[in-house]
């Protein structure tokens, strides 16, 4: 019977194909299913046979944990370099973008906390 092994959504495309590759070298028979046409689905990589199921997950854990460190020391890299990317560099970017979203931010906290700031000023 399958069984759901990895979830794709949110999943940058090389960690992805690096899966893939992961379960494909280590003989793991697997198959993939998409979000479909609307995104209601579950993309995902599904293992054919349970009994793989801890084998593999060995092996995804132990990619995951060793991908976590080559990125959080090539962030490091790009940070003491001065190229990582910063707030500035997004508003320099797109200003209006950066713009448009502050303010939808702002509304939605003014929203957010409004009835409480009405609650506490009826109360004196």
């Amino acid at each position: 019977m399958s069984v759901l092994l990895f979830r794709l959504r949110n999943v940058p495309d090389d960690e992805a194909d690096d899966v893939r590759k992961l379960l494909h070298d280590n003989q793991i028979e697997f198959y993939e299913t998409s979000a479909g046409s609307w995104g209601t689905s579950t993309a995902a990589i599904w293992l054919k046979h349970r009994e793989e199921l801890d084998k593999a997950r060995e092996l995804i854990d132990h990619y995951q944990q060793q991908r976590s460190i080559d990125q959080r020391n090539a962030y490091e890299e790009l940070k003491k370099d001065r190229k990582h990317k910063t707030l500035i560099d997004s508003f320099r970017e797109n200003p209006l973008r950066f713009i448009a979203y502050l303010v939808f931010i702002i509304v939605i906290l003014y929203f957010s906390i409004k009835p409480f700031i009405s609650l506490s000023s009826q109360a004196k």
